[in-house]
């Protein structure tokens, strides 16, 4: 994790910002629940277990300046809640999401799949791409199972 908070770090620096208590502690809280795509209020309320001295519009600064300087992304699955998730180090591109409609659950997709289309968006259309993010919306193996199992 210290490798990580280093790197965010340098990131920072080179956009002339510094990282800050306040932004560390949010960071942290982002790299100990990397896989859990949280809401500013989630981290809210975990940066206060670590920092109760923290308020809700900092953290919400926080979370903004790292999405502008892409070091977190910035997400929705259709519920009207903003999500944080950070993004792979090295990442030319934000990765992809399949959200169950039944149970909630979400999973990543690292592979890049959209690469020949984003080549297509450039070639067909002049348009330059500098980032793409997909989502699919579905039923889980889980709850497809369950489904299965319900109706015999």
């Amino acid at each position: 994790m210290e490798h990580r908070i280093d790197r965010i770090k340098k990131q920072l620096h080179a956009q002339s910002y510094k990282l800050t208590p306040q932004r560390e502690a949010t960071v942290r809280v982002l790299l100990e629940r990397e896989t859990d795509h949280l809401s500013a209020e989630d981290v809210y309320l975990l940066v206060k277990e670590k920092a109760p001295e923290i308020g809700l519009a900092t953290v919400y600064r926080t979370l903004e300046l790292l999405s502008e300087l892409k070091i977190i992304d910035k997400i929705n699955f259709g519920d009207g809640v903003s999500r944080y998730d950070l993004r792979k180090e090295g990442a030319k591109h934000s990765h992809h999401h399949l959200v169950c409609s039944e149970c909630g659950a979400v999973q990543e997709i690292e592979d890049d799949l959209l690469e020949e289309v984003e080549k297509i968006v450039q070639d067909e259309w002049g348009f330059k791409v500098k980032d793409h993010r997909l989502t699919f919306h579905g039923i889980c193996k889980e709850c497809q199972a369950a489904m299965v199992n319900a109706s015999s």
